[in-house]
């Protein structure tokens, strides 16, 4: 039994290592375009939440007073970007509106 439970946890554990290492980024070469597409998809909804998040705490934090204009323009600035706009080009390949980062953009 205990055998059973070892090999499932490793198998898990391998997995979520699989995972983690797609979202960073690295080890993509082994995934089908589906795939590529599925790991895009979880990256914007994470980053959609994030950025929900923030926009919530910046409101909440203006209401309390507790940012000021400056700050409140600089965090919205930020809150307000858009890393997964595509810039299609030729051939159907999108790329980044930002040259420094590295997305990929399917579709």
């Amino acid at each position: 039994y205990y055998q059973q439970e070892s090999a499932k946890l490793r198998q898990q554990i391998q997995m979520l290592q699989n995972s983690n290492r797609h979202l960073m980024g690295d080890s993509l070469s082994s995934l089908t375009v589906k795939e590529l597409k599925q790991l895009e998809n979880r990256l914007e909804r994470g980053i959609t939440r994030i950025r929900s998040k923030k926009i919530a705490e910046v409101e909440r934090l203006q209401q309390a007073n507790m940012v000021t204009g400056p700050e409140l323009n600089a965090i919205q600035a930020l809150a307000s970007r858009n890393f997964f706009s595509p810039n299609v080009i030729e051939g159907g390949t999108a790329y980044s509106s930002h040259p420094d980062k590295k997305i990929l953009h399917l579709g």
